[in-house]
């Protein structure tokens, strides 16, 4: 029995393992959203769990046998392999509940929608290799950044005074849904994170200064370790689009 099951036996917590994609050395993390997603969900819930790299170009025999056909993430729980990322995410919420674990589901739906074309409109601007249509693909990108910011500079309800009379501030909120990181940070701030990365690296774009909620998001995330102790450093990022990102013709 591994270390981790024993110690998540003796505290009475489940045995997870979460199993994610190795980077380009085969060992550390990869690029893949994911299993960032994942693994923030799991340490945010504050449960002992143990986390295997796998790496696609020599998958262990074992792993085949345990989850045949499937690539990371995936993950155990108690013994059960479940490999849907979003089924994942629902078990361990409904699994892992109050008061002993944090709830992350969010209090404002809109905050589960929110930004959720960036990362679509990212990847037909990074793929696309031609040079008529480029500017068009990054105006689609600007303008789904642009609502993302506006969301996040808009005050949630329960940041406005409902007995003042002047207009309501910007908000100065951490996160998607308020002061703390949620299922939708978990989802969006690793994709978004890509897109600063990536877009920098083969396009030479930036996401504009004046964008103060998208930046202030980012930034909070930076200083948190669920964040960035789940990040694959950038240069594994910026590897793993050395392909995916097209050359403009």
């Amino acid at each position: 029995m591994a270390w981790f099951d024993i110690a998540a036996k003796k505290l009475g917590f489940p045995t997870i393992e979460l199993f994610v994609k190795a980077g380009s050395d085969g060992e550390s993390i990869g690029n893949c959203p994911f299993s960032q997603r994942l693994f923030m969900i799991l340490w945010l819930k504050g449960v002992i769990f143990n986390v295997t790299t796998v790496d696609l170009k020599r998958k262990p025999a074992d792993l085949q046998d345990l989850a045949p056909g499937t690539n990371p993430p995936f993950v155990t729980f108690n013994g059960e392999v479940k490999v849907d990322v979003n089924k994942i995410e629902e078990f361990i919420e409904e699994k892992l509940t109050p008061p002993r674990y944090p709830k992350l589901a969010t209090k404002h739906p809109e905050s589960n929608t929110a930004g959720i074309d960036v990362f679509s409109k990212f990847s037909a601007y990074i793929k696309n290799p031609r040079k008529d249509t480029n500017d068009g693909l990054e105006k689609a990108l600007l303008k789904s950044l642009r609502r993302l910011d506006e969301f996040l500079r808009t005050p949630l309800p329960e940041e406005i005074d409902a007995n003042s009379t002047e207009d309501p501030q910007e908000s100065t909120r951490c996160f998607l849904d308020g002061p703390d990181l949620t299922l939708a940070d978990c989802n969006l701030l690793p994709k978004l994170h890509i897109i600063k990365v990536v877009a920098r690296k083969y396009r030479g774009f930036e996401i504009p200064v004046e964008m103060e909620g998208v930046w202030r998001y980012l930034n909070h995330a930076y200083k948190r370790e669920e964040f960035t102790n789940t990040c694959p450093v950038e240069r594994e990022i910026e590897f793993a689009y050395i392909d995916v990102a097209k050359r403009i013709k």
